[in-house]
């Protein structure tokens, strides 16, 4: 680290008073590919206090297109690649990593101490299970995402409060053959609504 760098001085331009509400915040990430590892940076980068990092995969050369990882972190897992970086980019934050498969059995208690859970899996079945055991706790925000691929208007991806505590981004369209991928940009600006959701929940404010 630099010498005389400082928390302070790396969120020095968040907005004014929102600093020290972030750095009290915990939010959990399940899903480490193309939105949770960008959602995770710039949760890191704003200086959110606590993150917990779950993912059960190794970075593979095909997640480079999107997700935020480079050539050094193939055959890692991508807990220990994203919190490589984390550590980094903001070495005054927490961060916890969970390397397990979510399951029906584990997926309540994984996030116990989490009130905002981020789900960005690419797996609907795995999106499913998470959110489903979440939404029977009273108390948890759920930030989750739903049609983010192919190559559509960015217009088209927004932000919608589903129930209390849910949340979901993406534009929930079907996807024809020609536009059937991922890639950075639409992932990327899905990555965005989330964070941002998240930071609106962290500041208190629960409309989208």
């Amino acid at each position: 680290m630099e010498k005389g760098i400082t928390l302070s001085a790396l969120t020095a331009k968040n907005i004014p008073n929102s600093s020290a509400k972030l750095l009290k915040g915990k939010v959990a990430i399940a899903g480490l590919g193309g939105l949770g590892s960008n959602i995770a940076v710039m949760l890191a980068r704003i200086g959110v206090g606590k993150l917990l990092l779950v993912d059960f995969d190794k970075v593979e050369p095909s997640n480079l297109n999107r997700q935020h990882y480079n050539t050094s972190h193939i055959g890692m897992y991508k807990t220990e690649a994203l919190k490589s970086q984390i550590d980094v980019i903001n070495p005054f934050i927490d961060t916890e990593t969970v390397t397990v498969k979510i399951t029906e059995e584990n997926a309540a208690k994984l996030f116990i101490d989490y009130p905002i859970v981020c789900e960005a899996f690419d797996n609907p079945k795995y999106k499913a299970i998470l959110v489903n055991a979440l939404l029977q706790s009273n108390d948890t925000k759920i930030v989750a995402a739903s049609g983010l691929s192919g190559y559509k208007s960015a217009n088209k991806i927004t932000t919608k409060r589903v129930f209390k505590n849910l949340y979901l981004c993406g534009d929930s369209e079907y996807t024809s053959e020609d536009e059937d991928g991922l890639m950075a940009p639409r992932v990327s600006i899905c990555a965005g609504h989330q964070a941002n959701m998240i930071v609106r929940l962290l500041l208190g404010m629960e409309d989208v």
